[in-house]
């Protein structure tokens, strides 16, 4: 006798797959998968880590003199698994939005190669973000640690790579390899944002950034510091208007402190200082210095009171 009536419940998932594909007006895959797959790009940027790291996130047994060969077989292995995905989403994507899928061989190629091309300027990037992560905390002994241990490190890898991808006009990848960065670090930056060099996020847990967020040069932020949208604008049916402009745009040198969230598309000026827990809605002007009210009583007084300091009403 079977412990499980597996044909029934077969059936009855088949029936549920059926009644979502009609309802949402899916066609069916007659060639197979035609999505890409997390656990290849998983396989993928674990590899690109390594080629871009090769001494630090590459084998164990790894020998300076043998880099070169490592990093060209793997970047060989890596970029030929990636094009297939590439073609995947640009195969999901034309089918769905009934677009003649002659060209995509070519696009998903010249996608590919573009990506490769670019694999050297988001290695000085990510140069940049290691020695501010490591300048900015005095608790770093070294460059190495930053790079093996640091949660802001290992995200901002992954935007590197996904931001690239996003460009490349290739969302669903790029967005699937910034999510494996926020399962493992709980650091959550969509592929779209926009971020200077020197990025330096500490401690990390927390963090949002927004697609349409821009952020310059050795801005440095603390866990739980939201950059998000204030509101979200709906057509005239009723549905969400998507790609505007809608989060916020931090200047150069700029420092966010512990939980503090900066809402909607206001500019945090050069230089400026926002403290912890701030709920921001509003400009702040080049060297700002924004913090949370404190309560007078008791006799305490407000610091944000203090000049140059704004508190929030």
């Amino acid at each position: 006798m079977a412990v499980f009536d597996i044909h029934e419940i077969v059936g009855a998932l088949h029936a549920v797959r059926q009644d979502w594909r009609e309802s949402q007006k899916r066609s069916r895959e007659p060639g197979g998968r035609e999505f890409p797959s997390r656990d290849a790009l998983a396989q993928v940027i674990e590899a690109l880590k390594g080629a871009l790291f090769p001494m630090r996130l590459g084998p164990l047994d790894l020998r300076q003199e043998s880099e070169d060969i490592y990093v060209a077989h793997t970047l060989d292995s890596a970029l030929h698994q990636l094009l297939v995905q590439i073609r995947l989403e640009l195969t999901y994507s034309a089918r769905h939005q009934g677009k003649n899928g002659d060209a995509l061989e070519a696009e998903a190629l010249a996608a590919a190669r573009s990506f490769a091309a670019l694999l050297p300027a988001i290695r000085s990037l990510l140069d940049s973000d290691v020695l501010a992560a490591y300048h900015g905390d005095p608790a770093a002994r070294s460059v190495d640690e930053v790079l093996l241990c640091y949660p802001g490190v290992l995200a901002m890898i992954h935007h590197r790579l996904a931001h690239q991808l996003y460009r490349l006009g290739l969302p669903l990848l790029a967005r699937i390899v910034a999510e494996l960065a926020h399962g493992q670090t709980g650091i959550d930056i969509h592929p779209g944002a926009q971020i200077g060099a020197s990025f330096f996020i500490d401690h990390g847990t927390g963090v949002v950034i927004g697609e349409t967020a821009v952020i310059g040069q050795r801005v440095r932020l603390y866990q739980a510091v939201t950059l998000g949208a204030k509101r979200f604008p709906t057509d005239a049916a009723g549905n969400l208007q998507k790609g505007l402009p809608r989060h916020p745009v931090v200047e150069d040198d700029v420092v966010i402190y512990a939980g503090a969230t900066v809402l909607g598309r206001v500019t945090l000026g050069r230089g400026a200082t926002i403290g912890g827990n701030v709920w921001l809605t509003y400009d702040v002007p080049p060297g700002g210095n924004v913090t949370q009210a404190v309560s007078r009583e008791a006799g305490l007084s407000n610091p944000a009171s203090e000049a140059g300091d704004r508190p929030l009403a």
